[in-house]
């Protein structure tokens, strides 16, 4: 398993755009071999700011990069520089390899 993960630190005044803009953008994930599930996490308020958190699993490294690499790629992220800039300073990517494992039963 791999999961990709892009931090946001979003003002405020910004929050409900920044989530109007991705509550209403077209995904291309389940077109992909190796998507496993997508999640839009929103975390704590601090200091007029409030974090934000995409999460992607993928079977393995391999199957996100081919991903990042995709015609799906570029027609999911194609609005992303039109509209205004919702977030500070540029996403945080994070990318983790699963060494471990336990569901439940």
């Amino acid at each position: 398993m791999y999961l990709a993960m892009n931090r946001f630190t979003v003002p405020l005044e910004n929050a409900a755009e920044f989530e109007d803009l991705w509550l209403s953008r077209e995904s291309k994930l389940n077109e992909m071999e190796g998507f496993e599930s997508f999640h839009m996490l929103k975390g704590p308020e601090e200091e007029g700011r409030i974090l934000y958190a995409s999460h992607t699993v993928w079977r393995d490294e391999d199957a996100f990069r081919a991903w990042t690499r995709s015609e799906q790629f570029r027609a999911a992220h194609a609005r992303a520089g039109g509209s205004r800039k919702l977030h500070e300073g540029a996403p945080r990517f994070e990318g983790f390899s699963s060494i471990q494992q336990i569901a439940a039963e």
